[in-house]
């Protein structure tokens, strides 16, 4: 297909399109002329993984370009994949932050539940910085309470992550599985966060006593 059909059949404009070639994130087609090229459904569906990534999972063009390099990287092993699309997810605290009383409280507890759980984790994931700076937040904050739901939520992601591995490893196709794993990393924290939203109204309502407001009212 020439690139305006590849437009019209994914919702992306022609400039966008030339814009993701230039970057990087959109493999050239076949060349069918001095200014003219061919795409195929492998174009549509990894323009589609792109708009995905940028609208859905807020990613920069840069992140979404490292994800993408991890797709495309026969070599690169799978729990390394997962690394890369978590490290373009996770933004770790300033480091001025990680001297205070706080934030030793907050790696305290955090380390604490990680042997609890006999968990094989590394401190060096961005992710782990992430969890500290919040812990350290809400220490500073006085909201202990909080805190301690840091358990709750280690058993069930524990759980939501068995699921979501297995899901993807089952494909059987590397370059499916590669997919799998960093597209669902990423889109995954944007559908996890709306269904806690979604979750926290319900129980808010039942908790209060209140009734759900009429959509139509």
């Amino acid at each position: 297909m020439r690139v305006g059909e590849l437009s019209r059949r994914s919702g992306v404009s022609v400039a966008t399109i030339k814009y993701y070639l230039r970057e990087g994130l959109l493999p050239a087609g076949e060349r069918t002329g001095p200014n003219q090229a061919a795409y195929d459904d492998g174009h549509l569906r990894r323009l589609r993984m792109i708009r995905a990534l940028i609208d859905v999972g807020g990613l920069s063009v840069v992140a979404t370009r490292d994800v993408l390099a991890a797709v495309d990287d026969p070599d690169l092993p799978l729990f390394q994949a997962l690394g890369r699309a978590s490290g373009t997810t996770t933004t770790a605290p300033d480091a001025a932050e990680e001297q205070d009383e706080a934030w030793n409280e907050g790696e305290r507890m955090l380390a604490e539940q990680v042997d609890e759980r006999g968990w094989q984790v590394s401190a060096e994931n961005p992710a782990w910085a992430t969890a500290v700076g919040v812990l350290a937040t809400y220490v500073r904050l006085g909201d202990a309470d909080l805190a301690r739901q840091l358990g709750l939520y280690m058993r069930t992601m524990e759980e939501v992550a068995r699921h979501e591995v297995a899901a993807v490893v089952d494909r059987g196709d590397r370059a499916r599985t590669v997919e799998g794993v960093v597209v669902g990393t990423v889109l995954g924290d944007t559908l996890l966060a709306a269904v806690r939203r979604l979750a926290q109204q319900h129980c808010s309502l039942r908790l209060l006593g209140e009734t759900p407001p009429d959509p139509e009212g």
